[in-house]
């Protein structure tokens, strides 16, 4: 970039400067300090460097001397090649990194030490971490996961003034991208809540529910306080004889389930010839506070079990939990064999934790730490805002969910381009108090449920390891809110025929890897072992979903052949057309 158009750069930044400035001042003073402090508290970082942490000073002397010898081959290249001379970088981006890709990063001597110079800082930071030793994992995770956070938030890319597709932008437009960049930011700062910015990850406008998403037919036959019952039309002349029910998580939307023709479980099963139900969660508000997880459970899939039972006059229900729907599922499944009911007929868990000794980055936000934090805010809301927890699982992936965002919406004055899973997954609900406080010392901070006896919901013990039914589990390779060696353990909690098969991609796109594009391989082991690992290097890879093998596996847990069902019944008629009403409520 040549010294005018760099000067003509500044001049816009300068101008628009008073703007940002007030803009800032406004997001200060309109947020809660005090909730603010409190999750940037500096003492408690401190806290978790003086538990037992050693030093290797061997490996962190090595490696600041390979830092500095780095440095000045770095300086000595940027000398060189503001002389015209091409010479072979220092440290270059890992390959998957794509905030790097304008050529500019590479063919312009500045922007190309920036970048270098930004990279062998990161991985400094990066190597002084690996040079401690932690004797509690689990602050080690918290620092790394910390320090990741930091190295990206100051990336030049995200600065307009280092980032060269900004300041052609800021160039060609005249500074109209950082007026419309600031559009957007207000936008989206309308749409959060004081504890966490929503940023637009796509075009909202370009979806309608039950339209292009969520528009497989079926109608809503039944409702409470917390749940729509969605029965699906059956597109077969016979149908199984046991019913097929999805629980989806009671912190999402279920039409993950049924995006649309190329991207729905829902769909295909019913078209396999199942009588296929979904639980459609309500969205809560205040009202609901006092709604605990043993609602959930006798609100949710025991009362969807009854309505069932009458509708197909079936006394089986094979029943998939997606997630904490699939926690739930176990929940619900050892209170009801505790009472003697056995309608559940089979169990199948999508990237679902049972033990929660490894819950992976998502146990940062749920720390000792985080937890008095979200504990004030939701005693004070009483719900857990969704959109705290959306931002939450958007930074375990800051760079492609909210970095990337930042630059495109804030900084070039653009809008996100429509993408289907990310609607869905902006598509936030939230969670009562009782529900939230209950779910999180139980399985994340304590984990008491996969203890026999400790949790006990309604007054009955939940006794996982009681559990005899045939089950199946479901995780994927690449996931990063349900690890998939964590989820294995889930397998040993149980006491039933299970079946273990891992798919490729991660906890959205995995699921929902259909049989007709199944872009994605899955890993089959027959026999469980006695560790993930073993387990895997026994599996065969196979090509495609996983659908069918589910499908194989599930079909003689089923029952006979039977005429189709219509949906509802005299006592169950139809209320609404699916998706229903429930899931259109957005925050």
């Amino acid at each position: 970039m040549e010294s005018s158009q760099q000067n003509e750069v500044i001049d816009f930044l300068e101008q628009y400067s008073e703007v940002f400035n007030t803009m800032v001042k406004q997001v200060l003073t309109d947020s809660d300090k005090e909730n603010l402090n409190s999750m940037m508290d500096s003492e408690k970082l401190s806290q978790l460097l003086s538990k037992g942490v050693k030093v290797d000073t061997a490996m962190l002397f090595n490696k600041q001397i390979s830092f500095m010898n780095q440095q000045a081959e770095l300086w000595q290249n940027a000398t060189k090649a503001l002389l015209g001379t091409k010479v072979d970088p220092v440290v270059s981006e890992e390959r998957n990194d794509r905030r790097f890709n304008d050529s500019e990063w590479s063919e312009n001597p500045v922007y190309n030490y920036l970048k270098q110079s930004y990279l062998l800082n990161s991985n400094m930071m990066q190597e002084m971490v690996d040079s401690l030793h932690f004797d509690d994992p689990k602050a080690e995770e918290q620092i790394k996961f910390y320090t990741r956070q930091y190295i990206n938030s100051v990336s030049p890319t995200n600065n307009a003034l280092t980032n060269p597709e900004v300041c052609r932008d800021i160039l060609e437009s005249k500074g109209e991208n950082l007026i419309k960049g600031l559009q957007n930011f207000m936008q989206d700062l309308q749409q959060s809540p004081a504890e966490a910015l929503k940023i637009s990850q796509t075009d909202t406008d370009a979806f309608t529910l039950g339209e292009n998403l969520a528009y497989t037919p079926g109608d809503v036959i039944y409702q409470n306080d917390l749940i729509q019952l969605i029965q699906y039309k059956a597109t077969t002349k016979k149908v199984n004889e046991a019913p097929l029910l999805f629980i989806p998580p009671f912190i999402n939307k279920y039409y993950v389930l049924d995006m649309d023709e190329q991207k729905s479980l829902i769909k295909w099963s019913v078209e396999q010839g199942h009588t296929v139900f979904v639980i459609s969660w309500v969205n809560p508000d205040a009202t609901l506070s006092e709604k605990g997880f043993s609602d959930y459970m006798k609100e949710g899939p025991i009362a969807a079990l009854d309505v069932i039972e009458q509708v197909t006059k079936s006394s089986k229900v094979n029943v998939v939990g997606y997630c904490i729907g699939g926690t739930l599922l176990a929940t619900t499944q050892s209170y009801l064999l505790a009472k003697g009911d056995t309608r559940i007929n089979s169990l199948t868990f999508l990237t679902t934790l049972l033990d929660f000794e490894e819950p992976g980055e998502i146990g940062v936000y749920l720390s000792e730490q985080m937890l008095p934090f979200l504990k004030k805010n939701i005693k004070e809301k009483g719900i857990l805002d969704g959109r705290v927890l959306g931002l939450a699982f958007s930074m375990l992936r800051e760079n492609s969910l909210f970095w990337s965002y930042f630059v495109n919406n804030y900084l070039k004055g653009k809008d996100p381009a429509p993408f289907d899973i990310l609607y869905w997954n902006s598509d936030s609900s939230n969670l009562p108090a009782e529900t939230f406080n209950f779910y999180m010392t139980n399985t994340y901070q304590e984990n008491n449920l996969i203890k026999d006896g400790v949790v006990e919901v309604d007054g009955v013990a939940i006794e996982l390891s009681k559990i005899d039914t045939p089950s199946y589990f479901l995780a994927t390779i690449a996931d990063h809110i349900v690890l998939w060696k964590a989820s294995y353990q889930g397998t040993k909690a149980l006491s039933g025929p299970t079946r273990f098969v891992l798919a490729g991609s991660g906890h959205l796109a995995g699921v929902i890897n259909s049989v007709d594009h199944g872009k994605y391989p899955h890993w089959v082991n027959d026999e469980l072992s006695d560790s993930a690992e073993h387990w895997f290097e026994g599996a065969t890879k196979k090509d495609g979903s996983w659908w069918t093998d589910w499908q194989s596996w599930l079909l003689p847990q089923s029952g006979k052949q039977v005429t189709a069902r219509k949906q509802g019944s005299k006592k169950y008629a139809s209320i609404e057309a699916a998706p229903g009403s429930y899931v259109k409520k957005r925050i």
